[in-house]
């Protein structure tokens, strides 16, 4: 965890407009079959939250992807900017951010410019620091849920997968990005290979 800004870095204020917690995979099968109902919705709560707990090196509690061999790629995150401007280039109707099914959902940051870098956000006034390694992309889904030809407009800007470093709480509300360090194409590589051997071995 940072305790101080790193000298020349311009802290970059954003918002977390949404949360999502889901302790299902809803986007199986078929698109032509529709989701499969959430667990939530079953209950009759919601998979959307205001807040949630974060466990380094596990993920979201409560969320399916949450101490499983893919914890590299527990907490994905996406920038609302990059669904308006599907939007715009589709000319169709605002699209719900929501069905993208990422965890968390930003305005005010450069969220595809985090791939490949460790990167804390300030929440609350504690911090949280998360490792990407790799993008999150895009399915023949989001031509169902959001809107035909969102898939492909969605390729190399559907935010990225990640893993938590620390312990803390993400909310909704303003929070800030403090600190980014990117690492080398090698660095990144090489860490990305041992998350895949680990995510082999169970």
């Amino acid at each position: 965890m940072q305790d101080a800004l790193p000298t020349g870095f311009e802290p970059v204020d954003l918002e977390i407009v949404g949360l999502v917690v889901s302790p299902r995979h809803r986007y199986d099968g078929r698109p032509s079959d529709g989701p499969r109902p959430s667990v939530a919705e079953a209950t009759g709560g919601t998979e959307r939250v205001s807040s949630v707990q974060v466990r380094a090196g596990k993920g979201l509690v409560g969320d399916r992807y949450f101490g499983t061999r893919h914890r590299f790629a527990a907490v994905t995150f996406l920038a609302v900017e990059e669904l308006e401007r599907v939007q715009r280039d589709l000319a169709v109707e605002p699209l719900d951010p929501f069905l993208t099914r990422r965890n968390v959902l930003t305005r005010g940051l450069d969220v595809e410019s985090l791939v490949h870098s460790e990167f804390t956000l300030e929440v609350g006034g504690a911090r949280l620091t998360f490792r990407s390694l790799t993008r999150a992309n895009p399915c023949a889904w989001m031509d169902v849920v959001l809107a035909p030809g969102a898939h492909q407009a969605m390729r190399g800007h559907a935010g990225i997968r990640s893993e938590p470093l620390d312990d803390g709480e993400l909310a909704v509300g303003p929070a800030r990005l403090v600190a980014v360090r990117h690492l080398s194409p090698d660095d990144a590589a090489q860490l990305r290979r041992e998350a895949l051997a680990a995510a082999r071995r169970g």
